[in-house]
């Protein structure tokens, strides 16, 4: 079991807390406010409990290797944006500085009093972030006593403000926490790691089997059956011989699903009907199609009989583990498989049901279903790393045990 914040007395003490404010971001204002929310608990808990609070995170995308697009990410992903939305979410101040680390830095945490929480800048700002760079770990450890891991949507990479700054604070013999969210996310996904509840399915989803190797191979080893939708489906059904027209296929992994399909022993599951177009943004056509797709139409949901079939094969599941639409959901023509499916699952009383981030969060959200999943996940990427490496991630590993 690791340390969690319950664990710690904060009274007095300088926190580096490490939240997930990748939030999604228009004209610099924040659209989805979701990430911030869910990191609340947490600093609410410090602050309540004297502890001066240091808040970093990273912010999308910068290209170091292209000096025209560099400083177009910094203008786009600067966390001055994010500020504002979350000193209107917790009802306090939150002292803003432009850098990473630094004499205005310093200075902002030296004046900070318990109970006072600051952000600072985006942390791909520094290039070595991504890298785990030893100087920026340091600089974000400087003149803290506590690191507190509560960014889900990172804990799967070992980077400069979820690794080695707790590295650094370890060696000189501070303490570590996991706080309530990554507490929440670890509990949760444990039970699909874990797998020690039958029958448990999985449903998987997408574009591309290619993201999804790893975990396959690894839920194949704990679940009873794997529903597959969305496009990644089209390359499993040619795999088996099936007519799929103009389907999204990944020819580079037909000889995996078709190895993958026969090691499954008939655990996986494949649409046997579809919802196909002639075009993908501006079709003339759309129409149902039978399990082969005609030359020239594609596929882009699942079919009514395939939705029955999904359902019958979930209907005595005691686990769920939901990562990846059935078709392209956010377009209103071909949104009936991944809403049957979400809305189902949703009235699984007796499952405990987990949705693994990303589209399938949006999904849930956008069918007004989210609160009734048992736990949906904040990181697609780690939840998925989480099971595919059996329960074990960089942000959770370098976090002392009680």
């Amino acid at each position: 079991m690791k340390k969690t914040i319950k664990d710690i007395n904060f009274e007095g003490k300088g926190v580096l807390l490490r939240v997930d404010f990748n939030v999604p971001l228009k004209d610099g204002v924040v659209k989805d406010d979701n990430r911030i929310r869910e990191a609340l608990p947490t600093i609410k808990y410090l602050i309540e409990r004297g502890a001066r609070v240091c808040l970093c995170s990273h912010l999308g995308k910068i290209d170091f290797k292209d000096a025209e697009k560099t400083p177009k990410d910094m203008a786009k992903n600067d966390m001055k944006f994010v500020a504002p939305k979350l000193e209107e979410l917790l009802g306090q101040h939150v002292y803003y500085v432009d850098e990473v680390y630094g004499s205005k830095v310093e200075e902002t945490w030296a004046n900070l009093k318990a109970g006072e929480v600051m952000l600072i800048q985006n942390t791909r700002y520094i290039k070595g972030e991504t890298k785990n760079d030893e100087t920026l770990a340091k600089e974000l450890a400087k003149n803290k006593d506590v690191f507190v891991m509560d960014a889900f949507g990172s804990a799967h990479r070992s980077h400069s403000s979820t690794y080695g700054v707790a590295e650094v604070l370890k060696a000189e013999g501070k303490e570590t926490a996991l706080g309530f969210l990554m507490e929440k996310e670890v509990e949760s996904l444990s039970k699909c790691v874990e797998a020690s509840e039958h029958p448990y399915v999985a449903v998987l989803g997408g574009a591309k089997v290619s993201d999804k190797i790893k975990v396959i191979e690894a839920l194949l080893e704990k679940v009873d059956k794997i529903i597959v939708g969305g496009a990644m489906a089209y390359t499993f059904l040619k795999a088996n011989g099936v007519e799929v027209g103009n389907s999204r296929v990944e020819l580079d992994q037909l000889d995996f699903a078709k190895t993958c399909l026969e090691k499954a022993n008939g655990k996986i599951i494949l649409p046997v009907d579809h919802v196909v177009a002639d075009d993908f943004e501006n079709p003339d056509v759309i129409k149902p199609s039978d399990i082969n797709i005609d030359e020239g139409f594609m596929g882009l949901d699942i079919g009514d009989k395939t939705i029955e079939l999904y359902k019958e094969a979930l209907s005595d599941a005691k686990v769920v583990f939901w990562n990846g639409p059935m078709g392209v959901f956010e377009d209103s023509r071909y949104e009936k498989g991944t809403r049957s499916i979400c809305e189902y699952l949703a009235s699984l009383d007796s499952a405990f049901t987990v949705i693994g981030g990303g589209d399938s969060a949006a999904a849930s959200k956008q069918f007004n279903c989210k609160e009734k999943f048992s736990h949906v996940s904040t990181g697609g990427g780690a939840s998925l790393e989480m099971i595919e490496n059996n329960g074990v991630l960089p942000g959770i590993e370098v976090i002392e045990d009680k």
